[in-house]
């Protein structure tokens, strides 16, 4: 496993590795946070980071394979929400300060789903203000870079940290929501 670069892998890849015994769900969501700590200063494609609750999924996720009990494909694998999804305990700002005191009493159904097949939330990316701009321009909680080119390239919008984390190698697989192509612009103009 010297050669194995988790941060760039499909779904389906780290799926199978989870399967087989050959990576953790603790370790990859270790390795995630590690370079989301590393990278996301000069990214900013989190407005938010949950590492323990990351660390305490992963682990319930890696005991319930090891006991036999695998959810489905998704199980064990990290991933990131837009920040227009609420997550119980989280604030969803929906991209304004305005918002900013805004605590989820409860998980939006997808993140309620997701959570159910065992998959492993790490945060909630950026997202412009209330999700109405497919440039990806945040004035007010910071516009994430694209990762390709951070000063003269846009990460499109309106899920522009969604698309920055996974073009980035953040996470693997990141919730965004489309109107109007506000996942399909940013996951172009990231290259993804």
């Amino acid at each position: 496993m010297t050669d194995f670069e988790p941060c760039y892998q499909s779904i389906a890849e780290l799926g199978r590795r989870l399967r087989s015994g050959e990576l953790s769900s603790v370790a990859l969501t270790e390795t995630l946070l590690a370079r989301i700590e590393a990278l996301d200063p000069s990214l900013g494609a989190f407005q938010v980071v949950s590492p323990d609750r990351a660390l305490a999924a992963a682990r319930a996720a890696q005991a319930a394979l090891e006991a036999g009990q695998d959810l489905g494909p998704l199980h064990g694998i990290p991933y990131a929400a837009k920040d227009l999804f609420d997550v119980r305990g989280l604030p969803t700002t929906a991209g304004t300060r305005l918002l900013a005191d805004n605590i989820a009493d409860d998980d939006s159904a997808a993140v309620a789903r997701l959570a159910r097949a065992g998959m492993v939330l790490l945060g909630k990316t950026k997202t412009v203000q209330f999700a109405y701009g497919g440039a990806g321009i945040n004035r007010d909680l910071g516009t994430p870079h694209n990762p390709w080119h951070r000063t003269h390239h846009l990460p499109g919008g309106s899920s522009s940290g969604s698309a920055v984390a996974v073009a980035a190698g953040l996470a693997p697989m990141a919730l965004g929501s489309d109107t109007g192509g506000s996942v399909r612009i940013p996951a172009a103009l990231c290259g993804i």
